[in-house]
């Protein structure tokens, strides 16, 4: 997690696995600013912020944040390599994306992507129209909202079965035709999430048969049998979520308790340390949705 407090900078803290956090917000959930270049501008306003919102931004510091985005598409001549990936989340639940080739394997551990593979590297535009080919022929979205990874995360395959979905999706798309020609093709190499993200605390099988990518290597608490039930909805002024971390993919936050904490919700509010007997009191929760229908299985490519 990482903390900001005016006149003292930024900080971070590691969480690992089986570490108990218990925290109590006060006040009001504020605007965080906008990050860039590793420097935080603040929000000159100090704006009030939806509590129940997964952005922590106003609209004017959103506004200006996605003026130099690339998924806006507002960065066109970015000069840096980019990497086209293709990742998994759960049955049926599979993506296309891009990132910067500097940022590794970050961008995949924020998605909470369970097992991927990279597919090409290139310059942004040719990484972009790759995107965009394989979205039209394959039907795989960019885009995955978190609360359907949340879904199925406790319900997901061995690991080999992940990784042949992720293999499966690769060869359809390394056959397609009209890739660009900038864009330089890579082989499937299938990376699996399960330990990194500690899913066997979920009861999910988490062995990999290609060595786990992990930002801050953490042991999963054995055993947990932690499957989610509730998921924080908001953090309210004097509300407390307290328990044993089991388990984290990317802003998901799994106790062993069955609560999910979505970190992106505690983001702009001020939070302090709550005592050693504290539970979670005084914020709304959310029963957990069924995982949606896997969808059918899909040969062609149309």
């Amino acid at each position: 997690m990482g903390w900001y407090a005016a006149g003292r900078g930024d900080r971070v803290s590691v969480l690992p696995y089986g570490r108990r956090l218990a925290f109590t917000g006060t006040g009001e959930r504020r605007c965080t600013g906008v990050r860039r270049g590793g420097r935080r501008t603040p929000c000159p306003t100090a704006a009030p912020v939806p509590a129940a919102s997964g952005s922590a931004q106003c609209a004017e510091c959103a506004r200006l944040d996605r003026s130099f985005s690339v998924a806006a598409d507002t960065r066109a001549a970015d000069p840096r390599p980019y990497r086209v990936y293709l990742a998994w989340f759960g049955p049926g639940l599979l993506k296309v994306g891009i990132t910067a080739e500097e940022r590794g394997t970050t961008r995949l551990l924020e998605q909470g992507a369970v097992a991927w593979s990279w597919l090409g590297r290139g310059p942004l535009m040719a990484a972009r129209r790759t995107e965009e080919l394989l979205r039209a022929a394959l039907g795989v979205p960019d885009r995955i909202p978190y609360a359907r990874k949340r879904a199925v995360r406790a319900q997901l395959p061995p690991a080999a079965e992940r990784e042949r979905e992720v293999a499966r999706l690769h060869g359809l798309a390394a056959a397609l035709p009209g890739r660009p020609d900038s864009l330089e093709p890579l082989p499937c190499a299938v990376v699996d999430h399960g330990g990194a993200f500690g899913l066997a605390a979920l009861g999910v099988p988490a062995e990999s048969a290609t060595p786990a990518v992990s930002a801050t290597p953490a042991e999963p608490a054995a055993g947990s049998g932690a499957r989610p039930a509730q998921v924080l909805a908001a953090m309210a002024d004097g509300g407390t979520v307290a328990g044993l971390l089991v388990a984290a993919a990317g802003p998901d936050l799994h106790f062993a308790d069955g609560l999910v904490v979505d970190a992106r919700l505690l983001a702009g509010w001020a939070l302090t340390a709550a005592g050693p007997d504290a539970v979670t009191s005084g914020v709304p929760l959310a029963a957990l949705p069924a995982p949606p229908p896997e969808p059918g299985r899909q040969d062609g490519l149309f």
